[in-house]
């Protein structure tokens, strides 16, 4: 099969299916009730090509469906001449050490940029071993997670028209990691909110929401009972919005968001969130659309990304069974091309993907098809070929 060389001209190259990130970082300046308060915000360029061109990325992956989606990635990737490496690291779930996981955060700290399956948190294990996928957000500052949640033609769901941009605070929350049990039988568990990185990812949202064209943020909380905490988040929601007037800010109790997803979810447009409420409301957003092989997930900070599936999960039960569903981690790798800049590549597999979803219509048993991992993936490549090479990349 002929090697596609470089892309396509600016008029063939069509909208991401996700649409990107912000691509810089500013100092950001509030003034809020006479009071100046100055932060850093978004994301810094993605770290250039080395070795003649091509990019280096740290590829960790992970347990269950990973590693055999991941290498679906790269045989895809190989097929398109897409010009990236991938190092390699191994996280073993089932040590007490850290040792893989901080090898592995190294490696994204020298390659800014990585693609993971999800790593296995065990509840069985003692509690001094933390969440490794948590180790990696925090110890990168990860703040931003965002998950792009949007109905495909193709596949049959209870609700159409599906469109919600969720964005949850990823550092810290309930998530802070912090528990003891200094009288047996009674465990403290600490929830931490901080004005920072509230003000931060509030921030996040509506800037994203600005680039994007959206005309509505909805903040997701639980300030009723948790006064301080939540209410501080929402607070924090509040006064930035106040900086921009052009889109509509409400907000809503957590527990009544999950009953009007379920109900009428196009009313939602872009949604913010502390940790928790993001994890919950991410997997019922998925659900809506089809379920977790079908929707991408990135982790953003100042400095690093990463790139998984939107809702985190191993797959074990299917693992190695040849049925998983590629999708969404194909296109969590197509959003990785967008913030590399090889925006051709990311649209040439972006757009045979949704190809084979929404017209072929192969699809796997978990959206009610008879296809195979292979056959997806090989379907795939085979819309890629039909397409003819890239000439140059833009």
């Amino acid at each position: 099969m002929a090697a596609h060389t470089a892309v396509m001209s600016m008029s063939k190259i069509l909208n991401p299916f996700w649409g990107g990130r912000l691509g810089h970082t500013v100092k950001c300046t509030l003034l809020l009730s006479g009071q100046v308060i100055m932060y850093e915000m978004l994301i810094l360029q993605p770290p250039p090509a080395k070795y003649g061109g091509r990019h280096t990325v740290t590829l960790i992956p992970g347990d269950g469906i990973g590693p055999e989606l991941l290498n679906h990635v790269r045989e895809v990737f190989r097929f398109s001449c897409v010009p990236v490496d991938f190092e390699v690291v191994h996280v073993n779930s089932a040590l007490e050490s850290e040792d893989d996981i901080n090898d592995a955060i190294t490696a994204i700290r020298r390659n800014g940029v990585a693609l993971k399956g999800n790593i296995e948190t065990k509840h069985t294990m003692a509690p001094s071993v933390k969440s490794r996928n948590n180790l990696l957000r925090t110890s990168l500052d990860l703040y931003a997670n965002v998950m792009h949640c949007q109905s495909l033609p193709g596949v049959q769901t209870r609700h159409k028209n599906i469109d919600i941009m969720i964005i949850r605070e990823n550092t810290e929350g309930e998530y802070s990691s912090l528990e003891h049990e200094s009288v047996t039988g009674v465990v403290e568990s600490l929830k931490i909110i901080t004005r920072n990185n509230s003000l931060r990812i509030a921030d996040y949202a509506f800037r994203l929401a600005r680039e994007k064209g959206r005309k509505r943020v909805t903040a997701v909380h639980k300030a009723n009972i948790m006064k301080l905490g939540d209410g501080l988040f929402l607070q924090c929601c509040r006064e930035v919005a106040s900086d921009y007037p052009d889109i509509t800010f409400d907000s809503m109790i957590v527990d009544n968001t999950t009953m009007q997803l379920v109900s009428n979810p196009q009313q939602f447009d872009v949604m913010v969130m502390p940790n928790l409420y993001g994890n919950v409301v991410s997997n019922v957003c998925a659900g809506l659309v089809g379920g977790p092989g079908l929707v991408p997930g990135a982790n953003y900070g100042r400095d690093y990304a990463v790139f998984e599936t939107a809702t985190r999960n191993t797959g074990k039960s299917i693992a190695q069974r040849n049925i998983a569903n590629p999708t969404a981690m194909l296109l969590a790798s197509c959003m990785m091309l967008d913030h590399l800049k090889l925006y051709g590549y990311a649209s040439m597999i972006r757009n045979a993907i949704l190809t084979t979803m929404n017209e072929t219509r192969l699809h796997t048993a978990d959206i009610g098809g008879q296809g195979t991992t292979s056959d997806v993936v090989q379907s795939i490549m085979r819309i890629i070929q039909s397409k003819g090479p890239l000439i140059s990349e833009l």
